[in-house]
């Protein structure tokens, strides 16, 4: 490349922002275990410096501040974008900690993050995540609802000044990061990733070194400190006062008879932690008090019954303080019951000795990785040089290998052979500690055992590797998730004792009359408690939910949504407007509404129950009947409605909106020197060349269904601006030529450029066999959850568009959705609405949103229709930019009467052209007369016109005024030949 093609080449990456940008400059950031070997023998001066968060230098959103959280200081309010900057004169060079003094800002609920740039460069990886946690406690006590179970309080922020070193936020690097700085001055610069932060000082020091609990003991005894006798105090689990992650709520455990509370039929919130205390950094503090000073043992009551074989691990706190080495990492095992866990006695054969003043005490627990930390970071090293490994042999082999052809890939790989043996022994040494550490062979470690005896045919037998390609993705696979596994460290508490040494611990285990006794009390009560009942929060002012004065809504979302509406309810709802309400929570809402309906047993109100043809039927209310419903809807997009509305009449509320975008793996479009597609020609020409190396790109159906389906042949007609039916619905459009040809357009990517048709998405593209994928944005969701190894390295941007003929480019996206409804049959329709009003709020929103993200994770990200409401849910401000920018590109779907069949019809069409080959043209005259007739018989059996002649034109307009980028039914020549759809 000549100096004028690289100058071209710079320019057009500049203009094209940074997401285009190419590999090098990502690969030269190390990760943290490469950075910090180059300092080895780099000195670490005891200095320290206090740098006044308000005293920075430069900042962009920043700004000073002289108070906050009841503390005076100088210090600065950073937002949520922007950055600032920091100077320190380093009198000697050397490896030193960072310490930062902060406190949350309002915000999304989510910790903040930040990435550190010193001197000017990131120095590793890792410093992009920076993590600054807030603090969660319950809202209010335990509550009980009228069948006598136990609901747990709501979590709510405790803001508060909070100290932490700057360290890894995955716990692969168990001690807080080194940085190096030069002497003179340096710079230190936070970007801002996620929500806004107050910084009251950076302290750049030497984290204390631990001593042995054998010193510490030593010192005990020097200054005379004497065990205490006969004091105990019990401290239950639920009653944490602090914890860094809402999930970490009091929960319940039923099955135990020892628990404390405990019932065997009711539900009792009786212990903290389980799968949802799993996760490195996460932590629980309690509180408790000591009668007098002096030496006290700590014992504590739970189990590990999730990963058979290992050990949770806790690093134990005692006022903010790890007490000595030994509790850097306190090792649980395994086990199916409770057990009583005495601190020392498993390590050392004694008890370990705390000496406490008299007085208020806390004590915090906070998940670490524990030993095997270095080992299992080398697995996940080893999970991503060995999908880089199979996707170099896939650009030559393609996935599915020609068993009959020579590949000679030893020769056309560089230390092919080479780079699997240094795995296959990274392996072997990985197995030989875990199988030290656990005690066992194979058992939760095979899939080690199972990828070295891989890696030993591949090396003795290369010509092999073409036909071991299907096993080596499935074992990358079993890989990532064995590692997730691993990583993970359940424990569940149900009480803590803080004891005198002489108290005799109590038993643990349940005996073998308790166990019958409550098996025998659970199985009478499984004949006379409802376990799927949502049941109303007693109190001396609750409404009497069995009287007919109460609104009768329907919920056909899981118990746990339903749990956290009916507390919003009730919080909230029946207090502001003194309506009470009765939630009935339903598992098949259609199959149930209809027999309910024509029995007049329907309830008043239904979430998630949008459904036409009970409007066609007279069965909903139109909601634009309420004086207040054009000031409701103003909380929505536009194409929220149209799946609701039906002429002037609309039959729904919105309640989730989904809609398409395109992911993309930024490592592999940077090895291959790629940019995003910004059109679908871009698209076109980024085929072949992912085909070169036997990559793909995905096209899927909205809601992440691989297989394309009419919402994707409706993106390639609206991003024409050309409608699928038309006008009132009252026919389909296939036969215009925009339609036949778009979707010819359509099938030519499965014909000509053959992109697959089924696959499992998240697979492929974690893999990277599919670097670029448009599809639902809830597939974020799942790499949140699925591919924590790729943390850094996958985006997701706006969909490819089509260029119109002023220059433009046209986004236009069908959207799916959910609405919540009002029964024609309801005497009660002004309640009905007032609580359809306040369920599509943005507060009630946000706050179910929230909540739900709080119980399952981010897994749960709610997709609310509110706008400001998605706004204020926990996406990060360049994730919530794209979604913003592509919601405005959403096109609703018409409701169409038959429109089953027009699916239906679609799908049959499709799989003739591009699966059985006929004739295109052919196939579409036939399966469009056939989506035609149905559409007109279903038109004449309610009495709406069939013939488009006779149709009102105020239903023509409004057909028309439903739309944002739609406004046509077929395309001129001209057009047709500017869009490429014909010569």
């Amino acid at each position: 490349m000549n100096r004028l093609q690289k100058l071209i080449l710079i320019l057009m990456l500049t203009l094209m922002g940074s997401q285009f940008a190419l590999l090098g400059v990502q690969a030269q950031i190390p990760a943290y275990n490469h950075y910090i070997s180059q300092f080895q023998d780099t000195e670490q001066p005891e200095f320290e410096y206090i740098i006044p968060g308000g005293s920075y230098t430069v900042g962009e959103n920043a700004q000073r501040i002289s108070e906050y959280g009841g503390v005076q200081g100088d210090f600065v309010l950073t937002g949520e974008t922007g950055f600032v900057e920091w100077e320190v004169d380093i009198a000697e060079p050397g490896l030193y900690n960072i310490e930062v003094l902060y406190h949350p800002y309002p915000g999304k609920s989510i910790a903040a993050e930040r990435e550190l740039v010193l001197n000017g460069r990131r120095p590793f990886v890792d410093a992009e995540f920076l993590s600054f946690p807030r603090v969660w406690t319950d809202g209010g006590p335990i509550i009980v609802d009228k069948n006598g179970n136990e609901i747990r309080p709501r979590q709510v922020e405790a803001p508060m000044w909070q100290r932490i070193p700057l360290r890894d936020s995955l716990g692969y690097t168990p001690e807080p990061f080194k940085f190096y700085f030069d002497s003179g001055i340096n710079t230190i610069r936070f970007n801002s990733q996620a929500e806004p932060l107050v910084i009251g000082e950076i302290r750049i020091y030497q984290v204390p070194q631990l001593k042995p609990y054998a010193e510490v003991y030593q010192s005990y005894q020097e200054l005379g400190y004497l065990p205490t006798k006969n004091i105990v105090i019990e401290i239950q689990g639920e009653e944490a006062v602090y914890k860094s992650d809402p999930t970490l709520f009091g929960v319940f455990d039923q099955g135990d008879p020892t628990m404390k509370p405990y019932h065997p039929v009711q539900i009792r919130i009786n212990s903290i932690g389980g799968h949802r205390w799993a996760l490195a950094n996460q932590w629980i503090t309690w509180k408790f008090e000591v009668p007098e000073s002096g030496l006290y043992k700590i014992a504590i009551k739970g189990k590990q019954n999730q990963l058979r074989g290992f050990y949770a691990n806790r690093r134990i706190y005692i006022d903010g303080e790890v007490p000595f080495q030994e509790l850097n990492a306190v090792a649980f095992p395994h086990s199916t019951s409770y057990y009583m866990k005495t601190l020392g006695v498993d390590e050392t054969g004694s008890e370990y000795l705390f000496y406490l003043e008299a007085g208020e005490h806390e004590l915090k627990l906070e998940v670490v990785i524990g030993n095997l930390v270095d080992y299992i970071q080398q697995a996940k090293d080893n999970l991503y040089e060995l999908t880089s490994l199979y996707r170099q042999i896939m650009m030559i082999t393609s996935p599915n290998p020609d068993p009959l052809r020579a590949y000679q890939l030893e020769n056309k790989i560089p230390d092919l052979i080479e780079n699997m043996e240094i795995l296959r022994d990274s392996f072997i040494d990985i197995q030989t500690h875990f199988e030290e550490y656990t005690g066992e062979a194979g058992g939760h470690g095979v899939i080690l055992t199972t990828i070295i005896f891989m890696l030993d045919r591949m090396i003795d037998r290369p010509d092999r590797i073409p036909s071991l390609l299907g096993e080596f993705r499935d074992n990358i696979g079993s890989l990532g998730q064995w590692i997730t596994d691993t990583e993970s460290q359940p424990l569940q508490i149900d009480y803590i004792l803080v004891a005198s040494p002489d108290y005799k611990l109590p038993r643990a285990e349940a005996t073998f009359s308790q166990r019958v006794k409550h098996e025998v009390l659970a199985y009478i009560g499984s004949y006379t408690h409802d376990y799927s009942e949502i049941g109303d929060i007693t109190g001396p002012d609750s409404p009497d939910y069995e009287s007919s004065d109460v609104l009768q809504v329907w919920i056909g979302l899981g118990r746990d949504q339903a749990q956290i509406l009916k507390q919003l309810i009730q919080e909230t709802f029946t207090p502001a407007t003194g309506i009470a309400v009765k939630l009935q929570l339903v598992n098949d809402m259609q199959g149930l509404l209809i027999p309910a309906i024509i029995a007049g047993t329907a309830p008043d109100a239904a979430l998630g129950a949008a459904n036409m043809d009970l409007a066609f039927r007279g069965a909903l209310m139109d909601l634009t009947q309420f004086p207040d419903f054009e000031e409701v809807a103003k909380r929505f997009n536009k194409s929220a409605f149209v799946p609701y509305r039906f002429r002037d009449s609309i039959y729904g509320l919105p309640e989730s909106q989904s809609f398409s975008v395109m992911f993309y793996r930024r490592d592999v479009l940077e090895d291959l020197d790629l940019t995003l597609p910004q059109t679908w020609d871009d698209v076109l020409s980024l085929i072949p060349v992912l085909r070169r190396h036997n990559m793909e790109f995905g096209i899927t159906g909205l809601g992440g269904g691989s297989m394309p389906s009419i919402n994707t042949f409706m993106m390639f007609l609206y991003q024409k601006g050309v409608a699928l039916y038309k006008e009132d619905c009252i026919a389909t459009n296939l036969d215009s030529r925009a339609v036949a040809f778009t979707f010819k357009q359509l099938t030519d990517f499965f014909t000509l450029y053959n992109i697959p048709l089924q696959y499992d998405i998240a697979t492929r593209f974690r893999l990277g066999e599919m670097p670029l994928v448009v599809t639902d944005y809830g597939l974020y969701n799942t790499l949140q959850v699925y591919a924590p190894e790729l943390r850094g390295k996958w985006g997701f941007t706006l969909v490819p568009g089509t260029v119109q003929p002023d220059g433009s480019i046209n986004r236009a996206v069908p959207v799916g959705s959910t609405g919540a409804v009002i029964l024609n049959g309801s005497d009660k329709k002004d309640q009905a609405w007032e609580f359809l009003k306040w369920w599509t709020s943005k507060d009630v929103q946000v706050a179910f949103g929230r909540e739900l993200e709080s119980l399952m994770g981010s897994a749960a990200r709610y997709a609310s229709a509110n706008i400001e409401a998605v706004m204020e849910l926990p996406w990060r401000p360049y994730e919530i930019e794209v979604l913003l920018k592509q919601w405005e590109w959403t096109e609703g779907i018409p409701p169409v009467l038959g429109g089953y069949y027009v699916t239906r019809q679609f799908d049959w069409l499709f799989r003739a052209v591009v699966l059985d080959h006929e004739s295109l043209w052919e196939s579409i005259q036939h399966y469009d007369e056939a989506a035609n007739k149905e559409i007109e018989r279903k038109r004449r059996e309610f009495g709406y016109e069939t013939d488009i002649n006779e149709l009102d034109e105020r239903w023509k307009e409004l057909y028309w005024e439903q739309y944002s980028h739609v406004y046509r039914l077929d395309l001129s020549d001209e057009e047709l030949s500017a869009y490429g759809l014909i010569p």
